[in-house]
Formats: C-alpha cells, sequence, structure tokens
C-alpha cells in the first residue's frame, strides 16, 4: 500500500499572551515534522523553540546529503534506524539551545518541549520531550502515543492522581525533563501508518484547553488538515487561549491506482502552512 500524506500546520499567539514562543516546522522532503513550546524570560523561549525547530529540520537534511548521521546509544537495541534518528536530532537540539544559552547571558536557562514524527513511506516514528503531545486518530478514536514528562503526568501514572484531577491541576506547568538541560532522554517510539490515519502533533496551549473528545470529533469532521487546524485553533481560543496555541496535522492517504501508475510508489505530500 501507497500512501499520500497531506499536511498542515498553524500556530497562534492565543488570547492572553502578547508573544508566541511555539514554534514549528517541517520539511516534506525528508518526511520530518516537529512542534516545540519555548520557555524562558526575555523573548528567550521564542529563541529557544526557534532554535529545536531548525536543529532538528538541519539535522535530517544533512544527513540525506552526507546519507549517514549520529546515532542515540540505545542499549535496548531494538529502535529502528529511523526512531534512532529521530533521538539524534532531538539530541542536536538539546545542545544547540544549551550553546545559543552560553552565548548570550539574556538567554541563560531557555528551554523548550519538542515533539517530531518522522514518516518513511508506511511507518513513521515519535520522540518527544516535555509535554507537546502526538495522537494518533485511527477507525474513528483517538489515542495519545507520547507520555507527557510532567510532574502531575508522573503522578497520575503512580496512580498518586486521577486524570481529571491532574486536568484541572495548578501545577501542569511543572516539567520534568525539556530541551535545554544537562541530561534529556527522549522517548522514542515506532508505528506503522495505515490508510485514513490521522496524526496531530500539538503544543499544551491546545491539549489544555480542549478536550480528546473533541480534538477527535474536529478531526474526524475536517475536510483537510489546514481546516483541522484552523478549527482546532479557534476552539482553544474560545476556551480562553491563555497560551500559545500550535498545531500540525498529518492525514495519510491511500493513493489512487492511476496515481500509483504514473508517480510509482515513493510517498508524494500536499502540504501548507
Amino acid at each position: 500500500m501507497a500512501l499520500l500524506l497531506e499536511v498542515a500546520g498553524r500556530s497562534d499567539v492565543g488570547c492572553v499572551r502578547e508573544n508566541n514562543e511555539d514554534n514549528f516546522g517541517y520539511d516534506t522532503r525528508h518526511g520530518i515534522f516537529v512542534v516545540c513550546d519555548g520557555m524562558g524570560g526575555q523573548a528567550a523561549g521564542e529563541v529557544a523553540s526557534k532554535v529545536a525547530v531548525d536543529a532538528v529540520l538541519a539535522y535530517f537534511r544533512d544527513q540525506a546529503e552526507r546519507k549517514t548521521g549520529e546515532q542515540p546509544v540505545d542499549a535496548s537495541g531494538d529502535r529502528t534506524p529511523r526512531a534512532k534518528s529521530v533521538g539524534a536530532s532531538i539530541s542536536l537540539a538539546n545542545r544547540a539551545i544549551r550553546e545559543a544559552s552560553e552565548k548570550s547571558p539574556g538567554h541563560s536557562g531557555m528551554g523548550s518541549t519538542i515533539a517530531a514524527v518522522l514518516v518513511e513511506g508506511d511507518f513513521f516514528s515519535v520522540g518527544h520531550v516535555g509535554d507537546s503531545r502526538v495522537y494518533l486518530i485511527r477507525d474513528g478514536k483517538i489515542e495519545q502515543l507520547t507520555n507527557d514528562h510532567s510532574l502531575v503526568a508522573e503522578h497520575v501514572r503512580r496512580g498518586l492522581l486521577t486524570k481529571e484531577q491532574a486536568d484541572r491541576s495548578e501545577v501542569q506547568n511543572i516539567l520534568l525533563q525539556a530541551l535545554g538541560s544537562d541530561d534529556v532522554e527522549p522517548d522514542l517510539d515506532d508505528f506503522a501508518a495505515a490508510h485514513d490515519d490521522i496524526l496531530l502533533i500539538a503544543t499544551d496551549g491546545l491539549t489544555r484547553h480542549v478536550s480528546e473528545e473533541a480534538i477527535l470529533k474536529i478531526l474526524l469532521a475536517a475536510a483537510n488538515p489546514k481546516v483541522a487546524c484552523d478549527a482546532l485553533i479557534e476552539a482553544a481560543r474560545l476556551k480562553g487561549g491563555e497560551d500559545n496555541i500550535t498545531c500540525l496535522v498529518l492525514r495519510f492517504v491511500e493513493q489512487a491506482w492511476y496515481k500509483r501508475a504514473l508517480w510509482g510508489d515513493s510517498p508524494k505530500w500536499q502540504d501548507s502552512i
């Protein structure tokens, strides 16, 4: 099965904040899609998130030119080269933020979350640090593919809080991992894609204010990824838009037989920002 991937992304400052510390980017040629949520005073969050996105995109462009790349240590040995490449790009982004922070006193201590998806043919890998999320919508159901690196999420995993209590917690913004720190260990996973799968990559400005049920309804009703992004942003704004809101929506569509005859089996892309 050969799949066509449609993609769109959008970032919005929200209704309260004056600056946007979120950032996103993608490169359809190399199949990499990334969303970041920066943090730090004096606009350092904006800098950190942009540095991270640029570093990830640059990693895959450089890797393609060299036909090789730095691979992170994987003691388990059960990750695909694709997932290892995502991990290596996140490590590079972490190092780039630390170096940028050291060069500018005003940016000291800046950091960022990151959620990245790498698509190769009918497979994709997910890597993340922090609480930006990746969701899979398949067969009318929504599944969170990432586990937040946050204090409340850890309390839920340990049974100290219910998910409902965590959603109402006043300390949702406390992260256990973020780019810009000394020791970052991204979570990495591999998946197979299916016809009509939808992937959502989003910052917490969306996921804190719009429920999974509402997100699912919007994504299933949207005619295309651009319409979906617009509707998701609007839903978060209607809930108060207290944070910056960013989303990337990817949809896998099976190629018609005549397109396959003309184009072959290599993945084809449609995209918009």
